[in-house]
């Protein structure tokens, strides 16, 4: 029986060290800030809007939210994002996906200054995460990375298989594994024989938007699992895309959904500000 990786025991120890941070921060008159833009009308974004409010009021953060219509055009998006990279009060910049149809969303995330671009998915930063040598990594990957160093797992010499490639979770969670010289396999949706490759990784990692895809018979004896999936399931329940109550009795350790991975993103999310304001420190030179 694999022993979870929760959210709740990781997280509180990282909200302290960022806490403190932020105080000493405040004493040199730098008060990290976060600004977070929404468009439309999305449930779901507005709920993740006010989830990361909260939390950087209660690390004390300052934060503003930009809530605009559906309407709002591109050109009128793009001019509110330059305005925020010309803020020098403004240490990370958050646009909520997804966006409105209307408008095109890679330009929108390349509009905004990579200094800033605290969800790292800026065609710079992520270039930045392949070499190497990068101030922030998205928040998701960064949490997994983060989850496996609080549970003391190995990573050096293991095997790791990532099933999912998207530019947000899949490469740069498989660039970190490598970094931290793991020997990595990124397997997709054209992947031979998938359950051959998977049945074979000591470190699993799921980020493939389908409910319980990965199924005991996929993974190998003692292998850790990391589920990034968040799905629906035929009752409605969300659910991972790994059979989490089959495969927890083959895995060593195992992330639940809900409150394994997900989570970790908005705590990754302050992590990233934070950054920010330091690197904001060092070149104001308080």
């Amino acid at each position: 029986m694999a022993t979870i990786m929760r959210m709740k025991e990781v997280s509180p120890k990282l909200l302290k060290e960022i806490e403190e941070e932020t105080k000493r921060l405040k004493n040199k008159g730098i008060v990290p800030k976060l600004s977070v833009v929404i468009v439309g009308d999305d449930f779901g974004s507005k709920v993740y809007v006010r989830n990361k409010k909260e939390m950087c009021a209660s690390l004390g953060f300052a934060s503003d939210s930009y809530e605009l219509p559906e309407i709002t055009s591109e050109e009128e998006l793009l001019a509110l994002v330059e305005t925020l990279n010309k803020d020098d009060e403004v240490d990370g910049i958050l646009v909520q996906m997804p966006l409105p149809k209307h408008i095109d969303a890679q330009k929108i995330i390349n509009a905004v200054d990579p200094k800033k671009d605290v969800d790292a998915f800026h065609p710079q930063n992520i270039g930045r995460v392949l070499t190497g040598d990068y101030d922030f990594v998205p928040c998701t990957p960064m949490g997994i990375m983060e989850m496996l160093k609080y549970y003391e797992i190995e990573i050096e010499g293991k095997n790791c298989v990532m099933v999912g490639r998207s530019n947000t979770v899949g490469k740069p969670a498989a660039l970190l594994m490598l970094e931290q010289n793991a020997t990595v396999t990124i397997c997709h949706s054209k992947t031979k024989d998938l359950k051959a490759v998977t049945s074979k990784a000591d470190i699993l990692i799921c980020a493939i938007g389908r409910p319980k895809f990965i199924t005991d018979d996929m993974v190998k004896n003692g292998a850790v699992v990391v589920d990034v999936g968040m799905n629906r399931n035929e009752e409605g329940k969300v659910c991972g895309d790994v059979d989490y109550a089959n495969v927890r009795e083959k895995a060593s350790f195992i992330t639940p959904v809900p409150g394994g991975v997900g989570p970790m993103t908005v705590t990754m999310l302050m992590k990233n500000t934070l950054k920010s304001a330091l690197l904001r420190e060092k070149h104001t030179g308080k």
